[in-house]
């Protein structure tokens, strides 16, 4: 018989209300995703302006996905068996911050912090680019890390019936972060705050995202407490490298039907999603400069900080959509438990028979989880087919604000489902010691806990003792939210992979279609030994290459939606 795992105290949340400990709870995305919003809008016409081909700029993007595939799972591994006594999460989360501000302020300063220690032009010029591209490798990881163990906080703090809910909150909060670094972006930071913040408009919003992040990671692990572990059983002799690898290899080798079927459709998904989020500020920016015979970069004093205002603008209005998106959408869709359980979906609250049938067809007439990510998918990829054929600012906004729908489901479905597969692996019941098994209760005067919350206080009870997971018949006795960390972590290798997928097509598309320097931030130059004039010209008109990215992503989005389909028929199987 396996050992098991013994922990300490309860998982808790600070808060008065549900919505008030859901907000708190999920905070630290806020931050998060302002970092990943200035991230995406400035990094890569930063690159651009220091030098770099767009080819040579997309394989710098293999940060990204890079990060996620090392970062995900054996950040989740090591978390799942953390015994700090400030929580498994927490530590990584805020350690991350630290890292993440760093990198930050590297990567804003980083012309300066050459300069300083090299005179010599074309050296500094190269190094100059080198430390730009390892802050941003830095900065990924770190971003991967607090990403992760922020959606395993998620899952190990909330029981089955809460973890719609709280990947709804998460969306939102996603939504507000996008939203917040998007509007910061749109606003000229140079006449706000002067030269307090940096003398740049990318140096501000560095100075501001790690404000942010640090400020958000803080106060979500203030508010929510962890249970400790103190003895992982059979999982303490797992520490080793070579066995936390192998243990995370097994685990994909061997996913449950549904979690395997979760990650897939997130791999196709994730094919169309990478260009968009990493090149759309830029193609906006493109587009207006190239389209719009009154715009003239040019005549820019800042070319860098206008192309990120201008595409901040269109994702400005992407984010307002997804936020609303993210606050309706759980009104009007049904959850994941309700497609599991077809029969149950009946109106059952006491109320007035008269009401009942209304109700009834209310119920039966929302769409389920499946169904709406699988047309999110399909409203993906018709916006983005049309992406070559933008000739104007105006429609390139509208393009970019229809994929909000699709963006806040495709933050929300995926953590739902797997949070909810894998407590619903868990939860049922757990073997104690003695043999017997326990199944938790639920109060009805609280959804969270076994016992009537404090005013400002919430506990979520579990057992002292749980079964390890890592059994040799792979069956698993944890309690609520034990191998989140790895199950969350592999669903982040399978939204990371395809953009490896991503960033090889996005190379290639370049380097066919605008090899050299980006002619619109090298002003004056020649590029690639030609006047530029006769490259700005052989540019603009020919298909602008990131809207060919868009195009190639929307045809994986059909993919999306076929193996959204198979899998909504796998939920249908009794």
């Amino acid at each position: 018989m396996p050992q098991v795992a013994s922990w300490i105290g309860t998982p808790s949340m600070k808060g008065s209300s549900e919505d008030i400990r859901m907000a708190l709870l999920t905070f630290s995305l806020v931050g998060l995703q302002f970092t990943w919003g200035v991230e995406m809008t400035y990094c890569t016409p930063y690159l651009l302006q220091l030098g770099l081909t767009k080819s040579k700029t997309s394989l710098v993007w293999i940060a990204g996905p890079l990060s996620g595939l090392v970062m995900g799972p054996v950040i989740g591994v090591l978390a799942d068996n953390s015994k700090s006594k400030y929580g498994r999460r927490r530590p990584f989360m805020i350690v991350g911050a630290i890292v993440v501000s760093m990198g930050l302020f590297i990567l804003g300063w980083t012309t300066e912090i050459v300069s300083f220690f090299i005179a010599e032009s074309e050296l500094r010029r190269v190094l100059t680019i080198t430390l730009a591209v390892l802050s941003i490798y830095l900065v990924d990881f770190a971003i991967n890390a607090i990403q992760s163990t922020s959606r395993s906080l998620i899952v190990d703090t909330l029981p089955i019936p809460k973890q719609q809910k709280g990947s709804a909150w998460a969306t939102r909060m996603i939504a507000i972060g996008h939203l917040a670094g998007y509007a910061v972006s749109t606003i000229d930071l140079l006449k706000v705050f002067g030269k307090t913040l940096g003398d740049s408009q990318f140096k501000q919003c560095c100075f501001i995202a790690a404000a942010a992040l640090c400020t958000s990671v803080g106060i979500t692990s203030w508010a929510v407490g962890e249970r400790v572990l103190v003895s992982s059983g059979d999982a303490d002799a797992k520490s080793g490298v070579i066995k936390l690898v192998g243990k995370i290899l097994k685990t994909t080798w061997h996913l449950p039907d549904r979690i395997r079927a979760i990650c897939w459709v997130q791999f196709w998904a994730w094919i169309g999603w990478f260009p968009f989020l990493f090149y759309s500020t830029t193609w906006v920016g493109e587009t207006y400069f190239r389209y719009t015979p009154e715009a003239s970069i040019a005549d820019s004093a800042d070319p860098l900080g206008d192309i990120g205002r201008i595409g901040s603008l269109s994702l400005l209005i992407f984010s307002i959509v997804t936020f609303i998106g993210s606050v309706l959408l759980p009104f009007i869709v049904r959850s994941p438990d309700d497609e599991a359980k077809p029969r149950q979906r009946n109106f059952t609250p006491r109320s007035s028979p008269a009401i009942a049938p209304l109700a009834n067809l209310i119920s039966n007439t929302k769409p389920d989880l499946l169904t709406a990510w699988m047309l999110s998918h399909i409203v993906f990829a018709g916006a983005m087919f049309l992406a070559p054929f933008v000739r104007s600012l105006h429609m390139a906004t509208v393009l970019v604000s229809i994929c909000g729908i699709p963006w806040a489901l495709a933050c929300w479905a995926p953590f739902s489902f797997m949070g909810t597969e894998v407590n619903r692996m868990t939860a049922p019941s757990t073997m104690l010691a003695n043999g017997s098994s326990y199944r938790r209760l639920p109060n009805p005067s609280d959804e969270f806990s076994s016992i009537p919350p404090s005013p400002s206080f919430l506990r979520l009870h579990h057992l002292d003792r749980d079964m390890d997971d890592d059994d040799e018949d792979g069956e698993a006795g944890a309690s609520t939210g034990e191998t989140a960390g790895i199950y969350i972590g592999i669903l982040n290798l399978f939204t990371t992979l395809p953009q490896f997928v991503g960033t090889f097509i996005s190379m290639i598309v370049f380097e066919i279609l605008e090899p050299g320097k980006h002619p619109e931030l090298h002003k004056g130059e020649d590029v690639e030994g030609e006047g530029k004039d006769e490259v700005v010209k052989k540019v603009t008109e020919g298909p602008n290459a990131i809207a060919v990215c868009l195009f190639i992503g929307a045809a994986s989005a059909v993919g999306a939606a076929y193996a959204t389909g198979r899998m909504k028929r796998m939920y249908r199987r009794p």
